[in-house]
Formats: structure tokens, sequence, C-alpha cells
């Protein structure tokens, strides 16, 4: 990558995050070529994700052999998620989340300490973390000089069919049937079916849950611990100056990250039911008015 002008055009940049594992059972790098591929390219976006605000303002190009590091080469497409990454990156919150979803994911008994480093073109952006602005102006030069590659495009893929999940089916109960089956439940009169929440579930309620995210916290946080006392004020506190979107975000990570396998669709809509957000609850069930 050359560092060039840009003149025009959306705002666009380009850097790459180095990764290597610094606990000896862990080799990212290894897990990537070999049969791990999937689990590390999904801690890595979900690591991205975190780090640059939600789902939207940046692709991952490539993931490669760097070694002894696993690079990750990353074109931003927005400023304020770039500026999000680096504030992130500079505060230690990427190696944070990077190995909190590696712990997870790959079932580690110890925290995963993880070494980094960042680039933009021949700038090691580490020595300048104390100037944002600079930073920011060195990934805007360095701009991409390929397509995502495809094996990244298959990835995707199969992360967003994993997140998606199947979508939930109205089942039709009659009369005789009085109890909701364990895997469903009920709402408007009619019986879905139960999952996980997904990344999309997250990113639709985000968008759309406005200065309302307090209420539904509050009602998740009667059967969550990790959302009771000052939770959601420390939350609204913490992320303020992110806006809605981050802390309604959080509130839902924060939440899917304590209840885990309980952190299910039923309970999001039981909670939106009790906040009278039934509208909210109709999009993310994905029902045609």
């Amino acid at each position: 990558m050359a560092d060039r002008t840009v003149d025009g055009g959306p705002w666009t940049g380009c850097a790459v995050m180095f990764l290597q594992s610094l606990c000896p059972r862990v080799d990212l790098l290894s897990l990537f070529k070999e049969q791990g591929k999937f689990i590390v390219f999904k801690v890595i976006k979900l690591t991205l994700t975190d780090s640059a605000g939600g789902l939207g303002g940046y692709e991952i190009l490539k993931v490669h052999d760097a070694d002894p590091f696993l690079g990750v080469e990353v074109k931003f497409v927005d400023e304020a998620a770039c500026q999000y990454f680096l504030e992130s990156y500079s505060s230690g919150a990427v190696r944070q989340s990077l190995s909190q979803h590696a712990c997870r994911l790959l079932a580690l008994s110890q925290e995963l300490t993880v070494e980094t480093q960042l680039k933009a073109s021949t700038h090691i952006l580490d020595l300048y973390l104390d100037k944002l602005e600079l930073c920011l102006k060195h990934i805007h030069l360095s701009q991409p000089e390929r397509l995502r590659d495809e094996e990244i495009d298959l990835l995707e893929q199969q992360l967003e069919s994993e997140a998606l999940g199947p979508a939930p089916q109205a089942v039709t109960i009659t009369q005789e049937e009085s109890a909701v089956p364990s895997n469903c439940f009920k709402f408007q009169n009619r019986v879905y079916e139960d999952r996980m929440l997904t990344a999309a579930d997250v990113q639709s309620f985000s968008n759309r849950v406005g200065r309302q995210w307090k209420h539904v916290g509050r009602a998740l946080g009667k059967s969550c611990g990790a959302l009771k006392g000052p939770a959601i004020d420390n939350l609204a506190y913490e992320y303020e100056r992110e806006g809605l979107y981050e802390q309604a975000y959080q509130l839902l990570s924060r939440f899917i990250e304590a209840e885990g396998r309980a952190a299910k669709l039923s309970r999001l809509v039981k909670a939106l039911e009790d906040c009278k957000l039934t509208s909210l609850a109709e999009n993310i069930l994905d029902i045609q008015p």
C-alpha cells in the first residue's frame, strides 16, 4: 500500500492490524491456516464490531500470514468508525475484546494475552497513539490496493448465516393445545420458535429503540443480574459520547455476554412488551403490518 492524496468522494482509509498470541498453547496464525479458520475470523470480526462502534463503517479485506503475526487488513469507509477504533486501540480495549472473544470461542481455561501492532502503509501507528489525528490522517492516506479476498467473502457469508439462524416461524396451535411448547413463546396470540439472540437482532434493536433502551434494560434486569442496580446508569454514562445506538448495542451485548445460551429472543420480546414497544418487537420478529 502506498501513501497517496485522496481528493473528493467518500472518506476511506486502510490499516493492517497484526495479532500474536503470547500464550504458548494458542497460535492464532496456525489456527487460521489450519482447522480453526472460521473461529479465528469470528473472533476478529466480533472484536472489530466492538472496537469500531458497530457492524458498519469498515470491512475486512484480507487475513494473511505475517509470521509470527496474523495480519488483518481493514478498510474503513467511515471516519467516525475509524476514530472510534483508534480510540479503542489506544486504550487497550481492542486487546481486551480480542482476549475475551478468543477465550469464549476457543474455550480457553485462562485469559489470552495478545500482542498487537497497527500499521498504515509504512507507518507504525503504535508510535503515534497520543496523536490520534495524525493516525487518522495516515490511515486516510493509505488506500487499499485490492478488493476483498474471496476467502473473506465466504467467511462473511458463513458468519452471516450463523448469526441470522432460522427465521422464527409462527406455529399453529389448536384450541386443545393450551400449553406453549418449551422451545416456543407466545406474542400477540401467536406462537414463535424461540432461539438465541443474533447479531441481526442486536443491530435491529439498537437502530430503533432510541431513548427507550434504558427502560428495556431495566425490564431485562429483572431476570439478569448483570443489568441490576446501577448497571444501566453506568452504561449510559460510559457510552454517552457515542450516542443512543451504541448505548443500546452495549446493553444487549452485556445481556448476551452475561446470559450466554439463555439470552433468548423470548426474553427480549417480553421486555419490549413490558415497555409497550410492540412495534419494535414486531420488527425484530419480521412481522409484516
